[in-house]
């Protein structure tokens, strides 16, 4: 298995658990230590396991809780930390997000999640050429 697949299988198990409403399954996903921390979207930030899950089991069991697929995945491993940088699509909005891990036995636990909008590029012409600015 590549160097990276493990962290990546990890961020895809993040988003399946998020996607189906898995609450048991998103609480396997975070590390068991109060060291963890959360910024959902227009959120202020989420610190300590026990508000960070009940964040996700608040948002899971929304029954309008929003759709959500994850794009262009790429991990960045250091030793036993890793994130994974991605595009969330949230009811057909870009999201950024960043997920990092920390290595646990075998396997890959988040401590951190980050999600905003992502700035629109807005194409402008320019003395006959056309250039792209961020908003």
């Amino acid at each position: 298995m590549a160097k990276d697949s493990k962290v990546i299988a990890a961020n895809a198990a993040f988003y399946a658990a998020f996607s189906t409403g898995d609450v048991a399954g998103m609480e396997r996903m975070w590390a068991d230590d109060d060291g963890i921390s959360c910024i959902h979207p227009g959120w202020p930030a989420i610190i300590g396991r026990a508000k960070v899950i009940g964040s996700w089991r608040d948002i899971l069991r929304n029954p309008q809780r929003p759709q959500i697929a994850c794009a262009e995945p790429q991990a960045i491993i250091d030793g036993d930390s890793a994130r994974v940088l991605c595009i969330e699509i949230v009811d057909g909005t870009a999201l950024a997000a960043t997920n990092h891990f920390r290595r646990v036995g075998d396997g890959w636990r988040l401590v951190h999640h980050q999600s905003s909008p992502i700035a629109q590029i807005v194409e402008q012409a320019e003395d006959d050429r056309t250039s792209r600015r961020v908003h």
